[in-house]
Parts: structure tokens; C-alpha cells; sequence
């Protein structure tokens, strides 16, 4: 017989899997097929591409590099852009690992980055290079490093585990890219130096509220930061409120707003 705390974790577990299905269902309904439009990063010396897919997908082009970053959604919405040279995920969440999507666009030898908790649910992938928290790998000359990715509000505590998702740093070329999967206004976030594009998740009550995110972008002064992931349960966060507290806050950030949905 389960013990009454075992009943609860498994009530709350059971819970948690409704809510992200309903979530994961209402996103693809509002999902539209066509591409959203490419934007060209200027003055780099090594060429970046950012092409939004949804919510937090995406596709870089970094020089010669094709990255598609938490690929879901279907295979439809990427039908027309370049096959991937590498995956990254970022958690286990069907809005981030969507091992359907990864079927239609990816080989099972595809080169694929992720926490294990992602590697242990896409097996059937053989070339998984795992990174737990602080680790680090290169592809060429880009490195990618994995940074922490939780919740620290505590009655969410549950939703993203400490050590369980990354969030990534892309360095390259003398730049860096910030991938905050999905987190709260973590110290390890707030702590980063030099980066040079963010890409900052808010969206209530799983991430960070847009208050939050602003107040986290003063710490750690991001050049260029872009909300993404922005809807939550009761629909899109106010991003142009973000951009105005961060032009009071952080004036040496600029905020691009990008429509995701």
C-alpha cells in the first residue's frame, strides 16, 4: 500500500502531466504552419541566422551550421529549411523533446545535445552527447555549455528540477548566446558575463514573470535579449511591458521583440 506522501507525489505527477498535455495541445492548435521571418544578426564576424519556429523552437545558423534548438511542433514547419547539423534540447517537456517531430526531421544518427534526462527518452538516437549542469562540448569551432535551468518559487519547485534541463551558452567567433530554457530568474542566469543575444523565457506560472525577467536582465546586462516562450496558462506575457522595464533598468540592452505565435 502506497504511503499517503507516495499518493500525493504520484496525485501531483498525474496532475502535472494533465495540465502539460492540455498546454501542448492548445499551443498546436494556435500553431500556424508558415515560417515566421528569418532574422539576420548585423556585425558579426561569423554570419547568425535566427529563423523562429514556436514558442521555444528555433533554428540558428551560425557560419555554416545549422542548430535546431528544442525542435517540436511537427516536421511540417520545418519542411522548408535546411536538414540540421545538430539538435539541441533543453528538457524532457513535449514543448522541448518531441521525439514525433524529431522522427520527421532527423536521422537516428543525427547529432543530438541534451541533458539525460532527454537522452534516456530518445534511445533510439545514438549520437546523444549528454551534458549535465557545467559541462561543455565543441562542434567545430562552436562550444556549447550547459547551465542550470529551474524553478525557485516554491510552490513550482516541481514543475523544472534543479539538474534535471540545461540551459545552453553558444561561443563562437568571439560571441555568445544565451538559451535560458525554461527556468526562473535563477542566481547562475544572473551571475552570466558577456553575453551577447539572450533569448529570456517568461511565461507564468512556469517560468518567469515578466518582471522577473527584467530585473534578471539588469544583473547580468545582455546586449541584445529576445523574449520567447512567452505564452503561458493564461495566454501571451507582456512583452512590450519587458522592453520598457529593461529600457528603464538596462538601457545599454536592447530588446527585439519577435511575434513566436
Amino acid at each position: 500500500m502506497q504511503s499517503k506522501s507516495n499518493l500525493l507525489l504520484t496525485k501531483r505527477t498525474a496532475s502535472l502531466v494533465v495540465l502539460w498535455t492540455a498546454i501542448s495541445l492548445a499551443l498546436v492548435a494556435c500553431a500556424s504552419a508558415s515560417l515566421k521571418p528569418k532574422i539576420e544578426v548585423p556585425s558579426t564576424p561569423t554570419s547568425i541566422q535566427i529563423q523562429p519556429i514556436f514558442h521555444g523552437s528555433m533554428v540558428l545558423t551560425i557560419g555554416d551550421k545549422t542548430i535546431y534548438v528544442d525542435p517540436s511542433w511537427g516536421g511540417e514547419k520545418y519542411k522548408d529549411l535546411k536538414k540540421p547539423d545538430l539538435i539541441i534540447i533543453t528538457d524532457i517537456h513535449p514543448d522541448h523533446m518531441d521525439l514525433k517531430t524529431l522522427g520527421e526531421i532527423a536521422t537516428k544518427e543525427t547529432p543530438i545535445i541534451a541533458p539525460e534526462a532527454v537522452a534516456k527518452e530518445a534511445k533510439e538516437y545514438t549520437n546523444i552527447t549528454r551534458l549535465k549542469n557545467g559541462q561543455s562540448t565543441s562542434v567545430g569551432d562552436i562550444t556549447f555549455s550547459a547551465i542550470p535551468m529551474y524553478n525557485i518559487t516554491k510552490e513550482h519547485l516541481d514543475k523544472h528540477t534543479k539538474g534535471r534541463g540545461n540551459g545552453y551558452l553558444i561561443k563562437f567567433g568571439g560571441k555568445t548566446i544565451y538559451i535560458s530554457g525554461d527556468t526562473e530568474d535563477i542566481k547562475e542566469m544572473r551571475a552570466l558575463k558577456n553575453i551577447d543575444i539572450a533569448f529570456l523565457c517568461m511565461n507564468q506560472p512556469y517560468t518567469m514573470s515578466v518582471e522577473k525577467a527584467a530585473d534578471a536582465v539588469k544583473d547580468f546586462k545582455p546586449k541584445v535579449v529576445y523574449p520567447y516562450h512567452y505564452r503561458g496558462k493564461d495566454g501571451l506575457s507582456d512583452t512590450e511591458k519587458f522592453k520598457a522595464l529593461v529600457k528603464e533598468s538596462s538601457p545599454t540592452t536592447v530588446v527585439e521583440l519577435i511575434n513566436w505565435y
